[in-house]
């Protein structure tokens, strides 16, 4: 709820982010200087900012700020991989080898020179650390024990990396250009290194990259800085880039039409269509692969039955809550490949429809319902859509106990598996459906000394079939062979997955006038604050 004390501790910590020290005179704003922009965003799920460690939204957003890769997807087309540290790249007959030949001019903050020495080590330490994001490059056989002899550099700007067995090339390409493949300097992160941490400890609040700013300071559940990298070219025009952690969206909104915040990242549906036509702000918006969706742990008893599964599908009113709820920022979505991403199938094969999810129930042997808690993360809209699902389910029995935390604290509690239901937000790592398709059907070993945590495993969902699809999929280099397994595999998940993903993201950034230039992207690290200006 926004109050005048809340409102007044949000306008204060952003005057403290300028430098303009405590607010002086309530209700008095700090006006944005014009090479800096200010930035009112929940940053509450971060964790770290080590790319070798990075796994949460706003992590990703900021890591791809500070840190460059060998190639990134096309910004007009990510569904081409273009250069970024990587001026070209050659690959053997057989596919097994790939040769990257890294652009000479490139510069880290510290000034010195980007070599295939620190791309080499940055792989490295990835498979070394192991840290959640790790599998993305250990998925192609990568291990501490041959990962030194696999990717090695051959000079100053040659990068050589022989795969252990094949895979279609464009799977590793888009791997490597994931938040994971961000290129750390080696002295640096060296210089900093702790009993073996390869600089990890240091590099959580820290940055070392080539990208276009610098990490200045992090501090959770309150602010970000960026600061310009000297040597980036071109140079961008803001010179430093402040986030402000305002949960509340009403704040936002309030901040950015005061000016004491240039952009505000989390306005409600409500609250756009409350500014509509208002001259003093504009509006930018992108198609984001990011979806919500019902985890449900079938370590639970109830849970581990098929047909209370589908029935909490065929209760949620899918519908309603894109059209209440979240108009224009979040619009229906049920695959576990959101749209955009090759072999999606654009289907919406369940609504709300309580007398079937009722049947369902009873044939589980649980019509008189049962009790469960569920997790979500404590800001909207994830408040409002909880409550509707809790209605949702109750309609059928299921008494849900809500269960607010901060999203960080919700994360952490469904790595460990000890969540029961949660409502959750994911995106791909990577902009190919391997990313999404491992994530929700791949678990090999549903054990607690599983190396792959991704959600499936999370919620102990085991499907052999599926399993295997997903490594023959990965391998498959026939394109319309490959779109063909993941049609099959998306079908039988809806019948069978413990996920029920209910919504995709339509991004949305509100914009003081004269502040243009933010590039908002399909994937949280493709987001880019370097273009951005102010007039």
């Amino acid at each position: 709820m926004l109050t005048r004390r809340s409102l007044l501790a949000t306008t204060a910590g952003t005057a403290a982010i300028l430098g303009l020290g405590p607010l002086a005179a309530a209700p008095a704003f700090a006006k944005t200087p014009k090479n800096m922009a200010v930035m009112a965003k929940q940053i509450d799920d971060m964790v770290s900012l080590d790319p070798a460690e990075s796994y949460e939204f706003t992590d990703n957003e900021v890591d791809s700020n500070c840190y460059s890769k060998l190639v990134v997807p096309d910004r007009a087309d990510p569904s081409k991989i273009v250069g970024d540290l990587a001026q070209s790249w050659d690959v053997t007959p057989d596919g097994l080898t790939i040769t990257f030949h890294l652009k000479s001019d490139v510069l880290f903050a510290s000034g010195n020179a980007v070599t295939a020495e620190d791309a080499a080590y940055s792989l490295q330490r990835v498979i070394k650390l192991n840290k959640a994001p790790a599998f993305v490059i250990g998925q192609f056989g990568f291990t501490p024990a041959n990962v030194d002899s696999l990717i090695k550099a051959t000079d100053a700007h040659t990068l050589v990396v022989q795969l252990p067995a094949l895979q279609a090339t464009s799977f590793l390409l888009y791997c490597l250009s994931a938040n994971v493949g961000g290129i750390v300097e080696k002295a640096v992160a060296e210089a900093h290194a702790m009993n073996g941490d390869f600089g990890n400890a240091w590099l959580k609040t820290n940055s070392a990259g080539s990208g276009a700013f610098v990490l200045v300071s992090w501090v959770a559940s309150d602010h970000i800085i960026l600061n310009v990298n000297p040597h980036f070219k071109p140079q961008p025009a803001m010179k430093r880039i402040a986030i402000r952690h305002v949960a509340d969206p009403s704040a936002q909104l309030l901040l950015v039409q005061k000016g004491d915040v240039d952009i505000a990242r989390d306005l409600t549906s409500d609250q756009l269509k409350s500014i509509s036509g208002d001259k003093k702000l504009h509006l930018i918006t992108a198609n984001q692969a990011a979806q919500m969706y019902v985890a449900m742990n079938e370590s639970v008893p109830q849970l581990a039955k098929p047909e209370v599964r589908q029935a909490i599908k065929w209760a949620i009113g899918y519908a309603a809550i894109a059209e209440h709820i979240t108009p224009d920022t979040w619009n229906v979505s049920q695959s576990f490949l959101p749209k955009g991403l090759p072999g999606t199938l654009d289907e919406t094969p369940f609504h709300k429809d309580t007398a079937k999810a009722k049947a369902l129930m009873e044939k589980a042997g649980l019509a008189d319902g049962f009790s469960v808690s569920m997790d979500y993360i404590s800001h909207s809209p994830y408040s409002d859509i909880a409550q509707a699902i809790q209605a949702d389910l109750g309609a059928i029995g299921i008494k849900i106990t809500l269960v607010p935390g901060e999203e960080k604290q919700v994360i952490t509690k469904t790595r460990q598996r000890a969540h029961q239901l949660a409502l959750l937000e994911w995106f791909p790592d990577y902009f190919d459906p391997n990313s999404n398709a491992q994530a929700f059907c791949f678990n090999p070993d549903d054990s607690d000394a599983s190396k792959v945590r991704v959600p499936a495993w999370r919620s102990h969902f085991v499907d052999k079939t599926l399993t295997a699809d997903v490594l023959s999929a990965s391998k498959e280099t026939d394109t319309a062979k490959r779109i063909a397994i993941y049609a099959d595999m998306q079908k039988s998940f809806w019948e069978t997955a413990p996920f029920a993903f209910v919504l995709q993201k339509n991004d949305v950034a509100t914009l003081r006038a004269g502040v243009n230039g933010l590039f908002l992207g399909a994937l949280p690290d493709f987001t880019s604050y370097r273009g951005i200006t102010k007039s």
